[in-house]
């Protein structure tokens, strides 16, 4: 876990309950999510088996170590969890390497949230080494800390990264919006007491309480989040 945590008088703008925005990365700011499944298509293809692609649903969003052991047990691949992971990562960053977009308005939504001094962190289920080299193309100057899904005992769907990011930032999780696209994502932080805003990305996401749903983070903005909070109190 990173961590640049601003000065305690920035960290929640006058008038508003909102405390920190909390972000998750695949699939949320850059659009990797299908990136993943085609390196473990190629993975599994290069060990000699096929991917069935109704198990992209059981995969996405979760830790690679649920992701990665899921998939050794369905096609029986004589190969280990690390090393497994090992390729996975070889070829997830060989890919970002070539290209990484934006999901629509992330970039908007980021330089935002920097401009009104919002504390925000990024919290995935993704390896360090994966974050700091998808950091270099958002901008780690957007982030207050960022988590990463090795780095905490239990990743996602647990609410562990989302509470280490909200105690690293100094915040209440209840007055923390969190931004996920995956039900494994979203599960994590409505865990941590965190108000969600889902983004379905691969899989479809149903609204609930302190949790709203949108189309993209085009209709994601600053006077939304605070709006979220004011809708609590």
């Amino acid at each position: 876990m990173t961590s640049t945590v601003p000065a305690l008088g920035t960290r929640t703008a006058e008038g508003s309950a909102l405390q920190a925005v909390l972000l998750d990365m695949d699939g949320t700011l850059v659009d990797t999510e299908g990136f993943w499944w085609d390196v473990e298509v190629e993975v599994f293809a290069s060990l000699g088996h096929t991917l069935d692609d109704s198990w992209r649903h059981v995969v996405v969003g979760g830790p690679m170590s649920r992701s990665a052991g899921f998939l050794i047990e369905a096609t029986g691949a004589g190969i280990t969890l690390a090393e497994l992971s090992v390729l996975l990562n070889d070829g997830f960053e060989k890919r970002i390497g070539r290209a990484l977009p934006l999901m629509p308005g992330a970039a908007r939504l980021l330089a935002e949230l920097s401009a009104h001094e919002i504390p925000t962190a990024l919290v995935s289920a993704s390896h360090r080494r994966i974050i700091d080299r998808v950091l270099t193309s958002l901008g780690p100057q957007y982030f207050g800390l960022t988590v990463a899904g090795d780095e905490v005992p239990r990743t996602k769907p647990h609410p562990d990264p989302y509470l280490a990011a909200a105690a690293g930032l100094g915040v209440d999780p209840a007055r923390c919006a969190v931004v996920e696209d995956t039900a494994t994502g979203v599960a994590a932080a409505e865990a941590a007491g965190c108000h969600v805003v889902a983004v379905p990305s691969v899989a479809p996401i149903t609204p609930a309480v302190r949790r709203t749903v949108v189309g993209s983070l085009e209709e994601v903005d600053l006077t939304f989040l605070r709006g979220l909070m004011t809708q609590m109190r």
